[in-house]
């Protein structure tokens, strides 16, 4: 059909939550082996607003809606490159949870950091 398999969707929005955390200095492997903290998914939606079609390029706009101590949310937009059209729209939930998949609190120095990163209301674009 020339149009890009839905679930490709999530995969994107994991590409926008890695390169988010990244841009504020962390990265998923150094959480879970340095803080033992680990981010899995405990819920995801999107909402399909038009066809990605096979070699556009997209942006991925990722920014953090909610965190509790122990919940964060992300939200994202994918938009084509090309004209800015959306996409689609979506957000994740993630329990914040250590190896054993125990809840636990999200280390403060992330607290720190996406509380800044709340603040100003930022998202990042790739």
């Amino acid at each position: 059909m020339g149009v890009v398999y839905h679930s490709n969707y999530f995969v994107w929005f994991e590409i926008g939550r890695v390169e988010l955390l990244r841009e504020l200095g962390f990265d998923y492997k150094q959480m879970e082996i340095e803080d033992d903290c680990h981010l899995p998914v405990v819920e995801a939606s999107c909402r399909y607003r038009a066809s990605a079609r096979y070699d556009d390029e997209i942006v991925i706009e990722t920014r953090v809606v909610g965190m509790r101590s122990f919940l964060l949310k992300f939200g994202y937009r994918v938009l084509r490159a090309a004209d800015s059209l959306l996409l689609a729209e979506g957000e994740t939930a993630h329990v914040v949870c250590d190896h054993t998949m125990t809840k636990r609190s999200l280390p403060q120095k992330y607290q720190q950091a996406i509380v800044s990163l709340q603040r100003e209301e930022l998202c990042i674009r790739i």
